[in-house]
This record gives C-alpha cells, structure tokens and sequence, in this order.
C-alpha cells in the first residue's frame, strides 16, 4: 500500500526528525528498515517507529559494517542524523555508500548543516529556529519568544524539508540513474518557513516587534481567546466578509469595530473582545460560530483533538496497539497510505530483513557468531 511502495529506505537510528521522516515514507509504502545498535532496547511506544523494520547490528565490527554496506547495495536510498563527520569515521558515510550504489540517495539531517561555523557545535530545535529569526516572531509584545514546541526546526524545518529531498532526489535517480547527498538542516529549512514574511516585510506590512503584526497575535481579528469556562476560541476573520461575519456572529458594534485594519485601534478592540468572549462557555461560542464563514474554531488540547466530529468523520487519527495518534497524511485517491503495525522491539526484523535482501541463512547464522548481529 501506498504510493512509495517497492522503494527500500535505510535508516540509520537518531531521535527527533530523522525518525519522523522515516515515518512519513513509511506511511506512504515504503519499506523503511531501522539500523540499530546492537544494544538498542525500547520500552515505551514510539508513533514514529511505526510501519518501520528493524534490525540490530554493530557497525564496530568489520562484520558488522559490511552487512549494512551490503544492505545499500539493494537500497533506493540511506539517510542519517549524525553530526558532520560522524557518518565518516563509522565507514558509511555518502563516498562509502555510493562505492556500493551509484544510484543509491543520500540524506544528511542535522540543526547547523554539514558545513558552516556551528556545524560541530551541539544544539537542539530551540537554538536553530533562534538563528533563523522564527523563534524570535512567536510570543507575546510583552513577553519573551516562546519555543513553539519543536514543530518548526526539528519537523517543519527538518524532517519535512528531509523527506521533500529524499524524494526529489529519487525522482531524479530514476532519470539518471545517479544518487547524490542530501544536506538537509533545520536552520535552512526553518529560514525557508519565514519567506512569506520577508515578503510582508518588502511590502510594508511587516516589522520585527513580535506580537504587533497581523498574523502574531497583534489584530485583533487573528487571535485566541478566553471563554467563559477557562477554555480558548480562535479567530481568524482577515478578509472583509469573514470579518463582518464575526461582527454579526457577536453581536459587536459596527460603528466601533468598522475599522477593522486600523492598527493604532487593535490593542483597543482586542481588550473587548476580550470581555465579550468571556461572557460565554467555548461550546456556546460553538453553536454560534463553529461551521460558519468566521474563521473560528475551538481551541483543543492534544487529547481533546480526536474526539472532535470532524476529526472523527475524517479519520485524522487512529489507533494502533491501543494508542491514539495521528494518521497518515497526506491522502492518496488510489495508492492510499496506511499504518501495517506499530513501533517493534529493537532488532525484531533482523534475521527476515537479512533473508529478504538476499542473505543465506548460512551467512546470518555466521553474522551472529561472530558478533555483528544481535
């Protein structure tokens, strides 16, 4: 199932969104098989491990090495997220694998980049999107920038930008018949998040002072706001007719509420809608609002998300082994992705995918003798 079915992808194990884009291909039919150590052990779920393979082996040994560099030569593609250089020293590095398969592609995930001043230097999502200028938009006026969970370094930034080049560089293999490296780093790819900001920024709509622009929390018909039951609405009435639409919805006063883009107005006017979405529950400003042309939509929790009726008659989540999570996405009309199993134990494939990809079982068996296998 799934329109990457037929590919073969190795993934050597990394945390973060080295193994959220292997979900992504995963979901989408290919066949993702997870290098780990030997000495791996998960026991926790893990949504990002699901539909994938995985084998143990220990790359140390000369064994070792030379099984997973066999493993590419039957690969469309490998990807890692090591720090520069690391992928070298262990002897699966691009010029090694590519030795083995010229056609094979080559994914790099990293926060810094394979080259540059900070390559070496340890960092986490926080720290890249911070160089990039996306950390410092997201907040407050009043306050310091909020880290936006890690949605827009390690998976916007990163995993998505990984599996876009991973992809791309698949579809050029198949032309030519040559792989090549995919450098993928989430300060380039959460740098890339901003562009429609400079834009806004050319044309005079845009400034640096976070939380006082339109699209930050600033108007105050694009913003969140309290009901009367301690919950959270949000509104995004931007265009006129959305915008007069809430101005009805609310009941508001035309005549105070008419100069919608009047920005010198919006602290004023979000201060009472601030009052006036306090004088009901989030469900009451449901059934007035939910479903109309406002813009509007509740603001839910995590665990709140899947039992919402339209995430329900969608399907937008699922459950495999008796944990609720997101489903695949995006959706396909004819070669539709979909969710075989859940995250296995380290190592649970190791011996099958090793008979799968052409190994005799006199080899696997030598393998594990000396050590190479788990």
């Amino acid at each position: 199932m799934g329109p990457l079915k037929g590919f073969k992808i190795i993934e050597l194990a990394g945390i973060g969104p080295g193994p959220f884009c292997g979900m992504l291909l995963a979901d989408m039919g290919a066949e993702v098989i997870v290098v780990e150590r030997a000495s791996a052990s998960y026991t926790t779920p893990d949504v990002t491990r699901r539909n994938k393979k995985t084998i143990a082996l220990n790359l140390k040994s000369k064994d070792g090495l030379e099984t997973l560099l066999n493993l590419v030569e039957g690969a469309d593609a490998i990807f890692e997220g090591y720090r520069p250089g690391v992928a070298e020293r262990l002897g699966v590095g691009p010029d090694d694998c590519l030795k083995r398969n010229q056609k094979v592609v080559y994914g790099r995930m990293t926060g810094w980049g394979q080259t540059g001043s900070l390559s070496q230097a340890a960092g986490h999502d926080i720290n890249y999107i911070s160089l990039t200028g996306s950390l410092y938009a997201t907040g407050r006026s009043n306050d310091k920038p909020v880290p936006p969970l890690n949605l827009v370094g390690d998976y916007g930034g990163g995993a998505m930008f990984l599996a876009v080049g991973i992809l791309a560089a698949l579809l050029e293999a198949q032309k030519t018949d040559k792989g090549q490296v995919v450098d993928a780093a989430m300060t380039d790819g959460s740098a890339l998040l901003m562009s429609t900001f400079y834009s806004f920024h050319a044309m005079g709509i845009w400034n640096t002072q976070r939380g006082n622009n339109m699209l930050d929390g600033g108007a105050h018909f694009y913003d969140t706001y309290e009901t009367q039951d301690g919950k959270y609405i949000s509104i995004g009435s931007i265009e006129p007719q959305f915008y007069s639409l809430l101005i009805e919805k609310a009941n508001l006063d035309p005549d105070v509420f008419g100069d919608q883009h009047n920005m010198g107005k919006w602290s004023e006017l979000k201060e009472k809608l601030e009052t006036i979405f306090k004088t009901k529950t989030r469900d009451e400003w449901c059934e007035i609002m939910e479903g109309t042309d406002v813009c509007f939509a509740p603001v839910l929790d995590f665990l709140e998300a899947p039992t919402h009726p339209h995430n329900i008659e969608r399907q937008t989540y699922i459950d495999v082994d008796g944990m609720t999570q997101p489903a695949p996405a995006p959706r396909f009309s004819r070669t539709p992705s979909s969710v075989q199993h859940g995250s296995k134990p380290a190592g649970a494939d190791t011996e099958t995918v090793l008979s799968d990809w052409g190994f005799s079982e006199d080899k696997i068996k030598q393998l594990k003798a000396v050590g190479a296998l788990s």
